[in-house]
């Protein structure tokens, strides 16, 4: 059975939240999963306040990942801004991990993940501008 990190999308219309969850591979995208292990709004709470929440429990991704788990490269991305894959580094070589709380707070990190984002996206069109040409 091979798992997989990766983001199933919950919410309204145009108003996407993600679910960050560990599921078998060769389940549906929204398909049945084994467990939650954080929460993705891309967009925030509200109009007021616009800016990315990421709620990741860095405990269970560790956890996850020493068995085995491959993260989906937009949950990787997230990983990282969220210090589970930092975690999971030093966890493997054996360094003592140093949390205050299981649980990365509840924060924007806006700038940080729409860096990562607009990365991603340059990495795109540059591609299809290659293919293109």
């Amino acid at each position: 059975m091979a798992v997989k990190l990766r983001l199933v999308r919950m919410g309204k219309k145009k108003q996407p939240t993600y679910r960050v969850v560990a599921a078998e591979s060769r389940r549906a995208r929204s398909g049945a999963f084994l467990e939650i292990v954080g929460t993705y709004q891309p967009r925030g709470l509200s109009v007021a306040e616009p800016e990315t929440i990421i709620n990741i429990d860095n405990d269970k991704v560790v956890a996850w990942l020493r068995q085995g788990a491959q993260p989906t490269e937009r949950v990787a991305k997230i990983l990282k801004v969220s210090g589970a894959l930092d975690a999971f580094a030093a966890s493997k070589s054996g360094a003592a991990v140093t949390s205050e709380s299981p649980v990365a707070p509840v924060a924007p990190v806006a700038a940080a993940v729409h860096a990562v984002i607009e990365d991603d996206v340059e990495d795109s069109v540059d591609a299809a501008e290659d293919d293109a040409s």
